[in-house]
């Protein structure tokens, strides 16, 4: 197999960093949820040695990542974990959960069981990332992402850009309040949240 390479994950890595090393910095643990190909795990792993950082993504990307993994030796990063969001987590408790340009390619009840495995995982405390695009008040941020939000729903009715406001509703659920929202390259966001 030939390992997996992202673009997207090459350009918006060292922004990302900047945000995760003020939101996690107390943390000693992180479930990534959703993978991908890797790129992120590795790099973050690297730049953010005082963290374990736990990879998850479905068994069909598994292969990619160990490629990734197996260029590196980093005692701090872990190989992945078969996590589905319709099933339960292989995990117990971490202190942070990030998570990239997920929330727009999965169904809305995926969405919400996301937040169900938070409120379950995440220790008291504890921080959550979000990063991707994000509708406010029902506009999106940019001709580009309506766009695209056109082209995700007609390879997929169930995907499309989430409005925050109910992004930011399913936290408060779980228990979790809003620390931030930077804005991003490429007309994303990274939303920081903790758990109260």
């Amino acid at each position: 197999m030939t390992k997996p390479f992202s673009q997207a994950c090459e350009n918006n890595k060292a922004p990302i960093l900047a945000q995760l090393k003020k939101a996690f910095k107390s943390s000693c643990s992180v479930l990534e949820i959703g993978s991908g190909t890797g790129q992120h795990s590795v790099f973050f792993a690297e730049q953010l040695p005082h963290l374990q950082w736990y990879t998850s993504d479905r068994a069909i990307n598994h292969e990619g990542i160990r490629l990734w993994h197996a260029q590196v030796s980093l005692n701090n990063l872990h190989a992945p974990l078969t996590l589905d969001l319709s099933h339960d987590w292989p995990i117990d408790k971490v202190d942070a959960i990030f998570t990239a340009n997920t929330f727009h390619i999965i169904s809305w009840q995926l969405v919400e069981r996301f937040f169900d495995g938070v409120k379950r995982h995440l220790n008291n405390e504890g921080m959550l990332c979000i990063y991707g695009p994000f509708k406010y008040q029902g506009k999106f941020t940019s001709p580009s992402n309506d766009d695209f939000n056109t082209f995700l729903i007609d390879r997929d009715p169930l995907s499309g850009i989430r409005d925050f406001e109910a992004v930011e509703g399913l936290a408060k659920q779980a228990g979790l309040s809003l620390i931030s929202d930077t804005a991003m390259p490429a007309n994303n966001q990274l939303l920081v949240f903790k758990r109260q």
